[in-house]
């Protein structure tokens, strides 16, 4: 099951938010690279680029969106509201004036104490073969943005390890980010997808007897929902309204331990507004009557390449630590899935405390091809803080893995 991650090939600052700098950002050079062409050049992306960086970004498999919904990532980002000069990129254009390289920059606000953090993640990175000897020095205009306090990388495939690790990028030290867990919700659905996978011939013939393995083999482990509600309701949300504001203020004072993203009503509305006017984002919540005890985000994440029907958990919250509402939760996200035949319900990054309750339930899991989560900053008492796994409260709502 192919992953969403960043064509990226392995290689031939000073904050103003309180922290002191350090200098961590080495030197790139082009000395073992081909010698630049003089008409190739480096530029900050536009609007106007998005026809050509979708193009560049299909013909490699990823995932592109319309004009639309890209506009509103960059023009609609709350987290730019009082940045008017942040760049939504860099593009690099060969000597014909075409886009042959592109790197996003995603503003996000984080928070960590009393202080509030910038963070700045990449999105859509893309660079064309025959360019790829000047990858390093377009990663370099992301990481030498000299205002922003942090630095995010949540889909890091297997060619941009080593080019994230030059750059001094660290593994984050919270959640499993080399695999994912996952629970079979459509047995025969799943087994077509997995036998085209592995191009076994006959794959038509052997997904009725493969599902039947399958679906038996999770009776005989124990692969159920044993839900206790704690007498809260459970249900989907069609909306995201005030009462997600309400959690929002009460999950920051509580936190205030805690490397926490932005969860604003206004901020929610901007990451899932698309997703969730086409039914591809699933709001579930726990709590009694108006009032909110947790919620939970749930994305479609389809792979088209082996017809694969996918949702994935990106985020849940609680209050007060009752992790173990995540329980009923995924329960009401499975149960929909089987309803609308979708293959697989699957999760990914939890911190430990959130994983364990994951864990309860048994779930099948997977090996991806990378550690897809990485981070850096140049400032001296936020690196020494970040260095504590219970600062990190990690989800695939971090950088641009739901975006």
């Amino acid at each position: 099951m192919a992953e969403r991650e960043h064509i990226f090939p392995e290689p031939a600052g000073e904050s103003s938010r309180g922290f002191t700098p350090i200098d961590s950002t080495p030197t790139v050079t082009t000395t073992p690279m081909a010698s630049p062409k003089p008409a190739v050049r480096f530029r900050q992306a536009r609007f106007e680029d998005h026809a050509q960086i979708t193009a560049l970004q299909a013909r490699y498999g990823m995932d592109t969106e319309t004009y639309e919904a890209w506009i509103h990532v960059w023009a609609d980002n709350p987290a730019c509201r009082d940045l008017p000069e942040w760049p939504i990129g860099w593009i690099l254009e060969n000597e014909e004036n075409r886009v042959v390289g592109y790197i996003g920059n995603l503003a996000r606000c984080y928070e960590l104490g009393n202080r509030s953090v910038l963070v700045a993640s990449t999105r859509g990175l893309v660079v064309d073969a025959p360019y790829r000897s000047y990858s390093l020095p377009l990663l370099s205009h992301f990481f030498n943005q000299r205002q922003v306090d942090l630095f995010l990388d949540t889909t890091v495939g297997p060619g941009a390890m080593k080019a994230h690790e030059l750059f001094r990028a660290v593994r984050v030290p919270a959640g499993m980010w080399d695999q994912a867990f996952f629970w079979i919700t459509n047995y025969e659905g799943f087994s077509a997808s997995l036998l085209t996978r592995k191009e076994i011939r006959g794959a038509k013939a052997l997904r009725y007897p493969l599902s039947a393995g399958l679906f038996l083999r999770d009776v005989l482990q124990g692969r159920k929902f044993k839900v206790r509600s704690n007498g809260l309701e459970t249900g989907f949300c069609g909306q995201l309204d005030e009462r997600f504001e309400e959690f929002w203020q009460k999950l920051r004072a509580k936190s205030p331990q805690r490397l926490l993203a932005n969860r604003s009503r206004q901020m929610l509305d901007w990451h899932f507004k698309h997703p969730l006017t086409d039914s591809r984002a699933w709001v579930v919540t726990a709590g009694e009557g108006r009032k909110l005890a947790a919620y939970a985000i749930f994305l479609r994440q389809d792979n088209a390449l082996f017809s694969l029907k996918r949702m994935r958990l990106v985020d849940f919250q609680t209050l007060d630590d009752k992790t173990e509402l995540l329980v009923p939760i995924l329960s009401r996200a499975f149960e929909r899935c089987q309803r609308e035949g979708i293959h697989m319900l699957e999760a990914m990054g939890f911190a430990p405390d959130k994983q364990r309750v994951i864990d309860s339930l048994l779930p099948h899991r997977r090996p991806l091809s990378s550690w897809r989560y990485f981070y850096k900053t140049g400032n001296r008492e936020l690196a020494e803080r970040l260095k504590n796994p219970e600062v990190w409260d990690t989800s695939c709502f971090d950088g641009d893995a739901s975006l």
